[in-house]
């Protein structure tokens, strides 16, 4: 039996482990009980000592445990944060350390899957410690320096779990592998995958002849980035309905000045939102409430801190921008001891604050046809992947241009897995 090779595809938001072998059909490997995806999530439990993954790691955190929660942990690849540490219980760790305990997580699943196949009639072999990476185009835009830093970091945090062979494929060409499968005849192909922290967009040639190639560079006719994805909708979202109630925009008693922004900035953003967690902040915030014309916004942000809700609200707007792809307006909602919030939007607000956004990825469309140099005219068929793409505007803009191509939406959450599997059997096999 032929040896099965990994593809991972580490997301800002879910992360999925492809198996696949050579010309074998691709398969997703459940990685939390039996769900073929993961959230990108960690809960460092203060009360039990135990570290906690994926859905275990946020029920844990929104059922009020005590522990440090970390999620979309991919944004600060490349950043300056990289190269900070934190606190996580009595230990401070690295983000390096914090994204490989993540893949330590993933590699024990392969791990166990190797095992059960080596001992099952027949015996599949599994390359434990071999696999292809996902990255998206631009880790960083930009700067080229920072995105090199982040594929690096990605390789150290991995090859310390025990992956020795690393290789690294594009998420868009990863999730246009796997559509190319029911391709009968050559076409052109714009693969968009708007993913949780960046929107990647290649311009392939697709065959069932090209499949079988194992080098398919040439067949790439473009492939571009811009580090725009649902984590920055969640963000706009959240400033533009939630944070006015926590005390955005409101005004000091005495009528001079307007409470400091990036407290809010930071409590929208899903990366940015542990650091508000130190005594300096909560001292910061106690001062403004005490010059706040309006201070019982500030001390729903004292709440805020001191009972680190910050993830449970960012979960409650991403679970509002998940409703309003299929409705026209909804309730943003987060209810605990001691506070209510509740924000309406309408899905007409939620586009008018994120325009810019999907103004942003309809441009990057549009360079990725330039560098191809391609018509949008000659474009047969858009692949559509990732979460992202659900959202109305965003899918509008990225279809809009070829009114005659074929829509082809590819598994929004597994594509990019099961594209790096087949990657990943055609470049070890």
């Amino acid at each position: 039996m032929p040896k099965t090779f990994a593809g991972l595809d580490f997301g800002t938001t879910n992360s999925t482990l492809g198996l696949a072998s050579p010309g074998g059909e691709p398969r997703l490997l459940p990685v939390e009980g039996d769900a073929l995806t993961i959230p990108s999530a960690l809960f460092f439990s203060l009360e039990d000592g135990e570290t906690y993954f994926g859905r275990a790691a946020v029920f844990e955190y929104v059922d009020g445990a005590e522990g440090r929660f970390m999620r979309a942990l991919k944004s600060i690849l490349g950043t300056s944060l990289m190269e900070e540490t934190t606190q996580v219980g009595r230990e401070r760790m690295t983000f390096v350390d914090l994204i490989g305990r993540f893949l330590r997580h993933l590699k024990q699943q392969l791990d166990q899957e190797a095992d059960r196949l080596a001992g099952a009639p027949g015996g599949a072999a599994v390359a434990a410690d071999t696999v292809v990476l996902g990255r998206p185009v631009h880790f960083v835009d930009e700067d080229e320096a920072a995105d090199r830093a982040a594929q690096d970091q990605l390789e150290a945090a991995a090859r310390a779990q025990g992956f020795r062979h690393i290789e690294f494929q594009f998420e868009p060409v990863a999730a246009a592998l796997y559509y190319e499968r029911q391709v009968t005849a050559e076409e052109l192909a714009l693969v968009v995958d708007i993913g949780g922290g960046t929107s990647d967009f290649s311009v392939v040639r697709l065959s069932p002849e090209r499949s079988r190639a194992t080098d398919r560079l040439s067949d790439i006719l473009a492939s571009t980035g811009v580090h725009v994805g649902g984590t920055d909708f969640d963000r706009l979202l959240s400033i533009a309905a939630v944070m006015p109630l926590l005390g955005l925009g409101s005004e000091t008693a005495d009528g001079k000045r307007r409470m400091p922004v990036w407290y809010f900035n930071d409590m929208a953003t899903w990366h940015r939102i542990n650091t508000l967690y130190t005594p300096k902040i909560a001292r910061d915030i106690a001062g403004l409430k005490k010059e706040a014309a309006e201070p019982d916004k500030l001390a729903r942000f004292e709440h805020m801190l001191r009972h680190r809700s910050g993830h449970r609200l960012a979960g409650a707007v991403e679970t509002a921008k998940i409703a309003l792809s299929d409705a026209g307006e909804t309730l943003i909602r987060l209810k605990e001891a001691g506070l209510l919030l509740e924000a309406p939007a309408t899905r007409a607000e939620f586009e008018q604050a994120t325009a810019e956004l999907v103004g942003r990825i309809g441009s990057a469309v549009d360079h990725s046809l330039a560098v191809a140099g391609v018509a949008p005219e000659a474009v047969e068929t858009v692949i559509l992947t990732g979460g992202g793409a659900q959202v109305p505007a965003v899918r509008a803009a990225a279809t809009s241009r070829f009114p005659a191509a074929r829509i082809a939406q590819s598994d929004a959450f597994g594509s990019v897995g099961l594209g790096l599997a087949i990657d990943a059997a055609r470049r070890f096999a």
